[in-house]
């Protein structure tokens, strides 16, 4: 494992989660493939850019190392909803060819992660079932939950027991003015709305084990949702999800 801390955003879009992994790394590694996006980074973050606390790959991440180039669509009216794969409503969306780098490629020009950040519309579960399959098991990943698969391969690829969730419609709710572990201790920190919240032990709640979890996951529901995985913290096997009238998983 690399001694440094190394926070993969994978799906950065305008850079908003940016500032708190700065303070929980040494490196962050901001994957976006809108250009329009990427150019707010790098003006937002100048200063880190150059002193090499962050570096930005503007690319489509995807799992195939022979694409140089693939089609992305940029939601004309939305933009946090772009995406790789091509869309069934066409017309909401402007297609562009852009640059495409395979996932592992980019894990192995930086170094090992510390935690990973998937949150790229409608390919998540391809990213995080690649980057399982090549045997790269950070410590901490995350990712949305838009389908059952995604924790099914956490568990069965991943071999991680300890998991949490973060609701993202709540995320600047919730963990607003919230305390959180920095590489200089601990200080309160407001999360926007849109960002994906916190991760590790700065998520409020215990660990959960695979079969405490996929209780609540039932409770609720898959959506705008992020799981949170680690293989080195552990589960409260005495905690048990407070039971609801309507506990179903939705697909």
């Amino acid at each position: 494992m690399n001694s440094k801390k190394i926070i993969y955003d994978i799906g950065s879009n305008n850079g908003d989660d940016i500032p708190y992994y700065l303070l929980k790394s040494d490196l962050v590694v901001a994957v976006e493939a809108n250009p329009r996006l990427c150019d707010l980074i790098k003006n937002r973050f100048k200063e880190e850019i150059n002193n090499g606390s962050l570096v930005v790959e503007n690319c489509v991440v995807q799992i195939n190392d022979q694409i140089d180039k693939v089609p992305f669509y940029i939601a004309k009216n939305n933009h946090v909803l772009s995406q790789y794969p091509k869309p069934s409503n066409i017309n909401d969306y402007e297609e562009i060819y852009l640059p495409s780098k395979d996932i592992i490629k980019i894990i192995k020009d930086y170094g090992d992660p510390f935690y990973i950040k998937i949150d790229v519309e409608h390919y998540d579960q391809e990213i995080l079932k690649k980057l399982l399959t090549s045997k790269i098991i950070p410590p901490y990943i995350s990712s949305e939950s838009h389908n059952i698969e995604v924790f099914s391969s956490l568990v069965i690829l991943g071999k991680y027991n300890s998991f949490k969730l973060v609701d993202g419609a709540s995320v600047s709710e919730r963990y607003k003015d919230h305390e959180i572990s920095t590489n200089s201790g601990k200080i309160n920190y407001s999360f926007p709305h849109h960002s994906a919240g916190p991760f590790g032990n700065d998520i409020s709640g215990p660990w959960m084990t695979a079969h405490n979890f996929f209780h609540a996951l039932g409770i609720a529901g898959l959506g705008w949702k992020d799981i949170h995985a680690s293989n080195i913290e552990t589960p409260d096997a005495n905690y048990r999800p407070q039971p609801h009238v309507n506990i179903s998983i939705k697909i």
